[in-house]
């Protein structure tokens, strides 16, 4: 299936809520993908085919909605899966970076042994907005030794700036959106 059928098709499953979580915000719904078995599998297939193709031993999903999509996705690659999580959902001792979104500000932490140094990860989430969340979860898996293979989202809101946020983070590693607004 082509880049463009594949962002088409997927495309078509996701939903728009206006308004939600405050005035003004459009909130794309996966819910509509997520239970369509043949968009959902075509997903995770194209997501495990990039941590292969990049070398990844490591797949992060961002919470919360990148665990959905990186935990089927590191186990079909043959990779591990590690969750990014916001802060104090954790046990253990943990990397913490905060960083600020679209409508506020969040802590996310990593376990301090989730990877072992140079290990690749490709960090997997469902939307790139502004940036933040990614671009804190990059310095959480540098500090943590690894290193990064790329990062791959569902979708990029281009009109937000998360793009050219990331640039200087991402080094020679790919940032590739499937589906582009």
């Amino acid at each position: 299936m082509s880049a463009d059928d594949l962002a088409a098709r997927l495309a078509a499953r996701i939903r728009d809520i206006p308004d939600y979580p405050k005035p003004g915000v459009v909130f794309k719904d996966i819910a509509p993908l997520l239970a369509d078995a043949e968009g959902f599998a075509a997903l995770v297939d194209h997501l495990a085919a990039r941590a292969k193709a990049l070398g990844a031993t490591k797949v992060v999903g961002l919470e919360a909605r990148g665990f959905i999509l990186a935990a089927p996705a590191a186990y079909a690659a043959g990779a591990g899966f590690v969750p990014v999580r916001k802060e104090g959902k954790l046990p253990g001792e943990l990397h913490r970076q905060p960083y600020d979104l679209e409508y506020g500000s969040a802590v996310i932490e990593v376990q301090q042994d989730a990877f072992t140094p140079g290990e690749r990860v490709l960090v997997v989430d469902d939307v790139l907005a502004t940036g933040g969340t990614v671009e804190a979860s990059l310095d959480l898996v540098r500090r943590a030794g690894a290193e990064l293979a790329g990062v791959v989202v569902l979708m990029e809101l281009g009109f937000l700036g998360g793009r050219e946020r990331l640039a200087a983070h991402l080094g020679d590693a790919p940032l590739e959106a499937i589906i582009s607004i």
